[in-house]
């Protein structure tokens, strides 16, 4: 953790004493090296599940992906951002930076840490640097709005949590992600722990966010700069996924009888948000609705709390965060030309830029769930695990899978084919630092695919020790 925890605070000074020419080329430099290193976490063999840096602070096959993920972030955050914030003064530049920089910190502190009020206050405090960076160089006047929205949506569904917290640290003692999954389940049958159960639970459900509770997404995603973007499709709304990953353990029995109607609103947002897709004329409010729909997924997953749903839902929210980043990035090369996200103003340009219209194809296959991307493969672990919880949910799931594919492919039709407008034909040609942007973000996708056992999660970490002691306890006999 230290190899990665220094640099990332080096970085810090790093920003600041750099010359004006350097600072950018720097910065990227030393994020690419911290990412580098992060990959060192793959090289998993613990046998006992959990490796520790000390007390407060540990990995696990849960938490080293979206780690990883984290890490991989911040450059491309930097690649991304250079045109639209080069223009600014160095000092904005800096802090800008250092806002970045920050919140890949907390991030890191929230994913490692193994104490749930550590983990709730890493949690919160990832809204400040998010809040200021939609706020200050969002590119409308509607991101004071986006930005209201975003801050009560979370502080609303988080202060239940932080009252829930303290009861469990009163009933049990300890706040220990090791300790409280082993702890002994409790009847909890009073209306008082039906209260309890909703409040651990929903402050997750709105940073995921569940259908229903997602109106502040769209808003901070198409107000946001195309760092906000990135890292709130990619990371943050990932918090949400294992914050609940790592709670539910303690919500046995409830979560049978009360995740019913969490579950219906989650596997109905599928539809809901995949149809609103097929309807915007924004590029921005288009991906951020897939992601909603994508969150659905997840969600109904980790609520059946199965083997099968618990890796479908880490495999899902690793490749989502990272082909939802691209998709974002995309769309930041048609805004950085046509200074506008109406899908119609945007027709016609693969005659224009080709090469980039190859991204785009990519990445909405990808997007759409075809093989040989790791979507396919967490999108098939979760609908067979809800189809096996009830045979109804692959009517709505199907059916979502169908419309995912449709608006993917009027995404792209909308935005690349067609004839092409006047006024695009003077477009600026596309640069080096976007196409390698774009790598960074589908190369780890299609490798990921490779050996998908490394982002697996607790199930794979599981079938590998068991197969190990087998083998083990017959080289013995």
């Amino acid at each position: 953790m230290l190899k990665i925890m220094i640099p990332t605070i080096m970085l810090f000074i790093v920003t600041w004493l750099t010359p004006k020419k350097w600072l950018w080329s720097f910065t990227l430099m030393h994020s690419l090296l911290i990412a580098s290193l992060s990959l060192l976490w793959f090289n998993w063999s613990n046998d006992i599940g959990w490796n520790f840096t000390n007390s407060y602070l540990g990995l696990d096959p849960l938490s080293t992906p979206l780690l990883i993920l984290t890490c991989w972030l911040l450059p491309l955050m930097i690649l991304a951002s250079q045109k639209h914030i080069y223009t600014e003064p160095i000092i904005r530049q800096r802090i800008y930076i250092m806002l970045l920089i920050s919140l890949q910190m907390l991030l890191i502190l929230a994913f490692s840490a193994t104490e749930m009020i550590m983990f709730y206050m890493m949690f919160e405090t990832t809204l400040i640097p998010t809040l200021i960076i939609i706020t200050r160089w969002g590119n409308q006047t509607e991101r004071l709005n986006a930005g209201t929205y975003f801050l009560f949506y979370t502080m609303m569904g988080s202060l239940p949590l932080l009252i829930a917290l303290l009861t469990m640290q009163n009933d049990l003692g300890s706040l220990s992600m090791i300790i409280i999954q082993y702890s002994q389940t409790q009847d909890l049958l009073l209306w008082a722990d039906k209260f309890w159960w909703a409040a651990c639970l929903i402050a997750f459900l709105v940073k995921m966010p569940l259908y229903g509770m997602h109106l502040w997404l769209p808003k901070a995603h198409v107000e946001a700069p195309i760092a906000g973007s990135m890292i709130l499709a990619a990371v943050l709304l990932k918090l949400g996924g294992y914050g609940m990953m790592r709670i539910i353990v303690m919500l046995n029995p409830l979560t049978k009888e009360l995740a019913y109607p969490f579950m219906i609103l989650a596997i109905w947002g599928i539809i809901m948000t995949s149809s609103i897709c097929m309807r915007q004329t924004d590029l921005k409010s288009m991906i951020a609705y897939s992601s909603v729909s994508h969150m659905g997924l997840i969600t109904g997953a980790i609520l059946i709390q199965t083997p099968w749903s618990f890796a479908g839902a880490i495999m899902l929210m690793v490749a989502h965060g990272l082909i939802s980043s691209a998709l974002f990035c995309l769309a930041n090369t048609n805004y950085e030309r046509i200074y506008s996200r109406t899908l119609l103003l945007a027709r016609g340009t693969q005659i224009i830029l080709p090469l980039m219209a190859s991204w785009w194809f990519l990445a909405n296959l990808a997007n759409l769930a075809l093989p040989p991307s790791p979507n396919l493969m967490g999108e098939i672990l979760i609908i067979t695990s809800l189809f096996n919880w009830s045979n109804w949910t692959i009517l709505l799931t199907g059916l979502g899978v169908l419309i995912t594919a449709s608006y993917s492919l009027y995404m792209f039709l909308m935005t690349q084919r067609g004839p092409t407008p006047q006024h695009l034909f003077s477009l600026n040609p596309t640069y080096t630092r976007e196409h390698l942007l774009l790598n960074l973000h589908l190369l780890p996708t299609l490798l990921l695919i490779l050996k998908p056992e490394l982002i697996l999660g607790w199930t794979c970490y599981s079938y590998s020790l068991t197969k190990t002691l087998d083998c083990d306890s017959k080289n013995k006999s």
